[in-house]
């Protein structure tokens, strides 16, 4: 199969209380986007990086081509949409027709190894959508009003992460089918659940961080440095 990633990068990333782009913050000298592109890029799955900006950030992205062109498999960026599935179908629809696969990957999450996106693409392969997730250590309540609903059980419970990998053909069916119905999903794999095809669940890493406070950038910039020295 031929496989993209679509990452993600559209994202204003307000609580991480930045001047930049949450994309463009800058990670051990170099803006996290560079980072999670050449993470997938590493994946020799992967065909296909395409990334997906804010129409507004595009010149951005420009001024970095001299780093761009030293990551392999990078193709031109797309603007992404308001929504995070009107960015997800703005990329499928600059993938060219061979691709049957695709990996969609936050750009948030440059942490990313390359064994985990390797197994998450093998059982989308078999099954034909899967996600990384990693199960929950604390006990989750389901709150409403401030008061608690449910306790739901704990081995049911798992946090998500991405990519989330699907055949092509199902998830532009699903985001077709959540946009004519006004729905939004709060990711991919929730549009794949509502056309009814089930998802596998593939154990993640706990490493794969998603950026999202101040006080994750210096913990990803370890993770980082670690990496580069293994």
């Amino acid at each position: 199969m031929h496989v993209a990633a679509l990452v993600l990068a559209a994202g204003r990333g307000e609580r991480l209380r930045q001047t930049l782009p949450k994309a463009f913050v800058l990670l051990a000298g170099k803006p996290m986007l560079l980072h999670t592109l050449a993470a997938l890029a590493a994946v020799p799955e992967v065909d296909r990086v395409q990334p997906v900006v804010a129409a507004r950030d595009l010149p951005r992205l420009d001024a970095l081509a001299a780093e761009l062109g030293g990551i392999p498999k990078i193709a031109p960026a797309v603007a992404g949409g308001v929504e995070r599935q009107d960015s997800v179908r703005a990329g499928l629809a600059a993938l060219p027709r061979e691709i049957s696969l695709v990996a969609v990957h936050d750009a948030a999450r440059p942490c990313v190894s390359q064994e985990s996106v390797s197994r998450v693409i093998a059982a989308a392969e078999r099954s034909g959508a899967a996600i990384l997730a990693m199960p929950v250590a604390d006990t989750i309540k389901r709150v409403r009003d401030g008061r608690i609903v449910e306790t739901p059980q704990r081995s049911e419970c798992y946090a998500a992460q991405t990519p989330q990998v699907f055949r092509v053909e199902v998830l532009r069916e699903a985001l077709e089918k959540a946009h004519a119905e006004g729905r939004v999903g709060t990711d991919d794999a929730h549009a794949v659940e509502w056309l009814g095809v089930p998802v596998e669940v593939v154990e993640g890493d706990r490493r794969n961080l998603k950026v999202t406070r101040p006080e994750d950038i210096p913990i990803a910039e370890r993770l980082l440095l670690a990496r580069s020295k293994s």
